[in-house]
């Protein structure tokens, strides 16, 4: 009989490190690469990997992200497939849920309505691809109880994540969160295994360990420091090490790749990544598809040709989405979301902008994110004087400016 595993995938975050860009989305909603979503990523994993039984339980402003499952994510019925999202409902008290674990605990009834013999919880935040079958393959042979999926990340770095101290097999014998002085990979002295926040349990260990942490009041009920931190002294936790993960149509360059885009520097450049002559992470790979929503959008356009009078509609370096109208204006190094237009004369550079923006004549813009449906009124300038763009929008530490969605610019 064929292994029953179901998905169970956190889509909850508030992403206060993203604002303004969660100001009226869940993080998972946020955009990326032009016609994407951030949770497209892992739920393209896991239908890639044969997973079919997908349950997404969400919490903060999800209406955005809610519109998007339901008109971009159709899985087929008669064959019993399905992803449903599943909103925070108080099962178990009246409380929000208060961290990743007890998200799974209040929604116990979902494991013991499927009955399945593994649980797949993964979050919902990060860009990268993964085959999760040859996870599931090491969970299997292994006999573990729970097998967390780990990243090798330089020593210097370590201090940042949750540290899986591993032994030769590969199983887990201690689990540190943020540690000073983190322990290295077996044979890898200069590298350290990171937590990527991917687990995968067998279903009646999930069940008795998220029971275990709501019954004590002072846990963070978090997987990381409250269910792994403990679970190892007395269950065999397994490592999968995901730089050893590949997919068909993968390049051995892209093997690993894996960002947490939980910042707006970390979101701008993973897309900055992605506009590179040859990028790290390619969109282009047919045998691992990336699937979204497909837009009722015409072709992208480009128009004017007048070389003499500067009114020449072209991009260099950039991705494009469907019903972009390049009008006149210059793109360099940029990621359109759709139905975007450049009006002639302007000039826009490493920039992400979302669906719906419209740049005005003679704007100039550089190193900014534009939220959706934005109108830059002609001859705007900003990303060239961040004193004066702070009095007006806000700017990351590394000047990257943002602009709200919805926002009036005059």
């Amino acid at each position: 009989m064929a292994t029953k595993v179901l998905s169970m995938v956190l889509a909850g975050g508030e992403g206060k490190r993203l604002d303004p860009l969660t100001r009226d989305r869940a993080k998972p909603a946020v955009h990326f690469g032009g016609r994407y979503r951030i949770i497209d990523f892992v739920l393209s994993n896991l239908i890639n990997s044969g997973f079919f039984h997908i349950k997404i339980l969400t919490q903060y402003k999800s209406e955005s992200l809610n519109t998007h499952l339901s008109r971009a994510w159709h899985l087929s019925n008669v064959l019993g497939h399905y992803i449903e999202t599943v909103p925070a409902q108080m099962r178990t008290g009246p409380d929000w849920y208060k961290g990743s674990a007890d998200a799974i605990y209040q929604n116990l009834n979902l494991i013991t309505d499927e009955d399945p013999d593994h649980v797949v919880v993964f979050g919902s935040d990060h860009i990268y691809r993964m085959d999760v079958q040859q996870m599931v393959d090491l969970h299997q042979q292994s006999d573990a109880d729970c097998t967390i999926a780990a990243i090798p990340v330089p020593i210097s770095e370590a201090h940042q994540f949750g540290i899986c101290k591993v032994d030769e097999s590969g199983r887990l014998v201690e689990f540190l969160e943020k540690p000073k002085n983190p322990p290295p990979m077996p044979g890898r002295p200069d590298m350290a295994l990171a937590s990527m926040g991917n687990y995968l349990f067998k279903a009646p260990v999930l069940v008795r360990e998220v029971l275990r942490d709501a019954a004590l009041p002072d846990s963070a009920h978090d997987f990381g420091k409250s269910i792994i931190s403990e679970m190892y002294r007395t269950s065999k936790v397994m490592v999968y090490d995901f730089a050893k993960n590949m997919v068909p149509g993968q390049g051995e360059r892209e093997r690993g790749y894996w960002r947490d885009v939980g910042t707006i520097e970390a979101l701008y450049a993973a897309n900055m990544d992605l506009v590179s002559i040859d990028p790290v992470f390619s969109l282009y790979n047919d045998k691992w598809p990336l699937h979204t929503m497909q837009y009722d959008a015409p072709p992208a356009k480009f128009v004017f040709s007048d070389k003499e009078g500067g009114r020449v509609g072209f991009a260099t370096d950039s991705l494009i989405s469907e019903g972009c109208i390049i009008s006149g204006g210059h793109i360099h190094r940029t990621v359109l979301g759709p139905k975007v237009r450049i009006n002639s004369y302007a000039d826009v550079s490493e920039s992400i902008l979302f669906e719906g923006v419209q740049i005005g004549r003679h704007a100039r813009i550089r190193r900014a994110i534009i939220d959706k449906n934005v109108v830059i009124p002609p001859h705007t300038e900003i990303g060239y004087d961040l004193e004066a763009d702070r009095k007006r929008f806000p700017v990351s530490e590394t000047g990257i400016v943002v602009i709200p969605k919805g926002m009036q610019l005059t």
